[in-house]
């Protein structure tokens, strides 16, 4: 989904900052390392790739080592375009990525108030927490 309309992120997959932001978190809460070792931007397999993929994949592959996610949220931080038009949809396809509930994820945007790179609408950035859980241990009797 494309919502910048003067400009938009640069980057060597499709550079959507919201997808980019979850993969790192639920590999950084798994002590996965990051998006760029996993991903790599050497590689041209990942040139224009559509970071669903990424977030799909590494969703998946945490899975099959016994993870399973909670909740997920992100709080995207730029001046414009106005992200609240959009949030619901940003949602579902992250939601759709993870094979989750739409409910299990928040999404939230705000300004930088004109400060640093951000708030000079020369950058975006997103920050995303999960919770994530291998299973709860029984209670002691």
């Amino acid at each position: 989904m494309d919502i910048a309309r003067d400009g938009g992120a640069v980057g060597h997959s499709d550079a959507d900052v919201a997808m980019h932001a979850l993969v790192d978190a639920l590999l950084g809460a798994t002590g996965g390392g990051d998006i760029g070792r996993r991903y790599p931007d050497t590689d041209p397999a990942y040139r224009d790739a559509d970071s669903s993929r990424f977030v799909a994949e590494t969703i998946g592959d945490l899975r099959d080592r016994g993870w399973e996610l909670v909740n997920a949220d992100l709080t995207i931080v730029l001046e414009r375009p106005k992200v609240s038009p959009f949030a619901d949809t940003m949602r579902e396809r992250l939601a759709t990525a993870l094979g989750t509930d739409v409910e299990r994820i928040s999404l939230k945007a705000k300004t930088n108030e004109g400060v640093d790179a951000v708030g000079a609408r020369e950058a975006v950035a997103c920050h995303a927490a999960v919770l994530v859980s291998r299973g709860v241990a029984s209670a002691p009797a």
